[in-house]
């Protein structure tokens, strides 16, 4: 059965793997997210070799459009923006290659 695996126990696994006080962990974890954020803010690329590479696409502006979850029209244009983009590496892309589909996710 799949799981969402939260930041907290991503944590909770890296501190056992370790062996290192949950905190110190926690305060490993958030910085390096702060980092991500931080540098993909300034316009950079993160390239971690064999995981992936975070980095910035622009987003094409819009007239028009609408709300997915009320179907609602949305009446002012949308501007031009940027969003944060994941490509995985090698090594990842492997990993989830081996992956079994089951008939549910087949649909």
């Amino acid at each position: 059965m799949k799981k969402n695996v939260t930041k907290n126990d991503l944590v909770d696994s890296i501190a056992k793997n370790v062996d290192c006080e949950r905190k110190v962990i926690q305060a490993v974890v958030d910085s390096f997210l702060e980092e991500v954020k931080h540098s993909l803010s300034k316009g950079n690329t993160i390239e971690l070799r064999g995981f992936g590479t975070f980095s910035n696409k622009l987003r094409n502006g819009r007239i028009s459009a609408r709300n997915p979850k009320t179907g609602e029209k949305i009446t002012e244009p949308i501007a031009p923006h940027y969003v944060a983009a994941f490509k995985s590496g090698k090594e990842l892309s492997e990993a989830l290659s081996k992956l079994k589909v089951t008939a549910d996710e087949k649909k």
